[in-house]
């Protein structure tokens, strides 16, 4: 029987011909990814195992996003902490204040990830990169420790489900839509440590952008990882960016898939992911009337320079709706430079909204924009789980950054086609 695109990038980080799911193997990595959460608790398990050294000091990225600028004196231990720790091991790709952004934007920005690479990090949306036809997935701090250590980790090698893409987007459609599509359809554990393998003439169709989207939230159906064929589309990004050589997997023709999802992109419509589970999806049609306190538009699923485009597009010459927060996040350092160089931040804030720095803040309730008692948000970020943006009494709805400007606009859930 042969092999699947993420069964072979790990047969050949692991030094063998072949493997099988549910093997137990050991695989060498090309980088291993931290931030100012998670880091720390690594760094405690690095030093408490005797470690002198990271096993590459390019191989190793800290990205300080989660709670960054510091937003008090906790986060700004932590933090400390991590910043020593690189200086110590000369760890290079440290990215602080002034030049960090959010991780899963960040790496693949600065080329630290691409095609054929097996990467792990702790954080659960590292499952992003896999948009560039590398094997990345989320692993716990003591892992991220071992791995910082000794440049190698444990796996088992996952079953896959093929999904397969026709046909093109429809105006006001993108990758955020074909994700929450998917998940409604199989549910937040109906890949449980499977691997997404994204395939079909309709892969074509959806830009780099909307592939790091789909693949940031394949852990939000449970998958060990999502994944891309390696296409034109993809070696373009690479291009002058990323920093090693590109190495192209293909699923053999005889690979076994525990399941087939069929999806045509051209019948999708803009998605909204009700609380407050990411599965619990309608189309725009089937909303209703929902008036929203915050729109949030960023994160690392929808930060990226063609989701503030989209964005400015439905606000520009318009103003957000009264009694509305409307709080935008850029990826990186070098999105919100390529905003501002666009006029979208002049947009956005004759708009009425806000512009922040690049960080996580929002998406996991940390600062930058907390929900009250009883307020509702929509929001591009990636979960919608009980107290996810603040109290546990608010409710937060998902989708794209297309339905979360024209939403701001209304100061209800809105199709951004009928503002």
């Amino acid at each position: 029987m042969g092999m699947t695109m993420s069964q072979k990038i790990l047969a050949a980080h692991a030094g063998l011909d072949e493997v099988k799911a549910g093997q137990l193997i050991e695989a060498k990595l090309d980088l291993v990814l931290g931030n100012d959460i998670t880091t720390p608790v690594a760094i405690n398990e690095f030093e408490r195992c005797g470690a002198t050294g990271v096993f590459d000091t390019e191989r190793v990225a800290l990205v300080m996003d989660h709670f960054t600028p510091n937003k008090d004196i906790k986060a700004a231990e932590q933090t400390k902490k991590v910043r020593t720790f690189a200086r110590k091991y000369d760890v290079l790709n440290y990215f602080d204040v002034g030049e960090m952004g959010i991780e899963h934007a960040l790496l693949p920005e600065k080329g630290l990830v691409g095609p054929g690479d097996l990467v792990i990090g702790a954080d659960s949306h590292t499952c992003t990169y896999g948009a560039l036809g590398a094997f990345s997935t989320g692993v716990g701090s003591t892992d991220m420790a071992a791995g910082m250590a000794t440049g190698k980790a444990w796996f088992k090698v996952p079953t896959a489900i093929k999904v397969n893409l026709t046909g093109t987007l429809p105006d006001f459609v993108s990758g955020k839509d074909v994700i929450l599509h998917l998940i409604g359809l199989i549910g937040v554990d109906g890949a449980l440590y499977q691997s997404l393998e994204f395939t079909g003439e309709g892969v074509a169709a959806l830009n780099i952008d909307d592939r790091l989207c789909i693949a940031n939230m394949a852990i939000e159906a449970g998958a060990k990882n999502g994944i891309f064929p390696v296409d034109e589309v993809t070696m373009e990004y690479c291009q002058n960016r990323f920093k090693r050589k590109p190495v192209k997997y293909e699923a053999d023709a005889d690979a076994e898939y525990d399941r087939v999802v069929d999806i045509d992109l051209s019948t999708l419509r803009p998605t909204v992911a009700f609380p407050h589970l990411p599965e619990n999806t309608r189309p725009i049609d089937e909303v209703g009337k929902i008036k929203i306190d915050q729109a949030v538009i960023g994160s690392c699923t929808n930060g990226r320079i063609s989701d503030l485009r989209v964005a400015a597009d439905i606000l520009r010459g318009r103003k957000v709706a009264r009694d509305v927060r409307c709080i935008i996040f850029p990826g990186t350092q070098q999105i919100y430079l390529d905003a501002l160089q666009e006029g979208l931040i002049e947009v956005f804030v004759k708009a009425g909204a806000v512009v922040s720095t690049p960080t996580c803040g929002p998406c996991l309730g940390g600062h930058m924009g907390i929900l009250a008692k009883g307020e509702r948000a929509i929001s591009t970020t990636n979960r919608n789980f009980v107290g996810r943006m603040g109290h546990v009494e608010s409710e937060v709805y998902l989708s794209s950054p297309a339905v979360a400007a024209a939403s701001a606009v209304t100061g209800f859930i809105t199709d951004p086609a009928k503002i």
